[in-house]
């Protein structure tokens, strides 16, 4: 019989067709695929990496957790564009937009920062009564350890912001980023590329820029009505 290439690499230099392809086991194109993963995740992790310290730089609004029944509270806090600087201050309401550096009065240095802790072994989960108002807040709960005893503690607003956080922080501590976030971006990513290398093999030209929109048709007679049916059935 045929004599299968020894690596994905080299299917993809031989260019096989559709057809050559089916004649390989379904054993050896699962070992390829599993290869061709493997090759393409430290560039998609490095992809991912970038995003989420992009996003840090933009920051976000952070509310404070309180033990009493009192108005929420917030901050602020973002990374500086050369990735060395947090920059965090109070702020009087909830805000969407970014906020400058220089109207952020307090800094702390990424060199300066020993771990990232997460959850319910956060300083300020543990403090008392603290979980009996805030129930949801565990799962959205970081802190970063600097110096020798010294918190700076962050509830995130939602989950997918508890991720790009600490996925970010992990990245800045040159640790694995290991979020749900990051599991579902790796795959997605992972699998489109392959679907893109794929094409090529079949010689498909991918197009690097859009094709243009056409123009609107003169008129949309071609549209079905379902409402104007339905009238005229009543």
């Amino acid at each position: 019989g045929q004599e299968a290439p020894e690596s994905i690499i080299d299917l993809t230099i031989s260019s096989p067709t559709s057809f050559s392809l089916t004649k390989l086991s379904h054993k050896y194109l699962w070992l390829c695929f599993r290869e061709l993963r493997e090759k393409l995740q430290p560039e998609v992790a490095e992809l991912i990496k970038q995003q989420r310290l992009n996003r840090l730089c933009e920051g976000t609004c952070f509310r404070k957790i309180s033990t009493r029944r009192r108005q929420d509270k917030f901050w602020y806090c973002r990374l500086s564009p050369n990735h060395k600087v947090l920059h965090y201050g109070d702020v009087e309401e909830f805000l969407q937009g970014q906020i400058p550096h220089d109207s952020l009065p307090e800094k702390l240095a990424v060199a300066d920062i020993k771990a990232l802790i997460t959850g319910k072994d956060c300083p300020h989960i543990k403090e008392k009564g603290a979980l009996k108002q805030n129930k949801e807040v565990p799962e959205l709960a970081f802190s970063v350890l600097y110096e020798s005893d010294e918190y700076l503690n962050f509830i995130a607003p939602d989950k997918h912001e508890y991720c790009i956080w600490t996925d970010g922080l992990n990245a800045l501590l040159g640790k694995e980023m290991t979020s749900d976030l990051t599991k579902s971006d790796m795959d997605t990513l992972v699998t489109m590329e392959i679907k893109l290398r794929l094409l090529d093999l079949e010689n498909i030209q991918v197009p690097e820029v859009p094709p243009p929109i056409p123009k609107e048709p003169s008129n949309y007679d071609f549209v079905y009505d379902y409402t104007q049916h339905t009238q005229q059935q009543t």
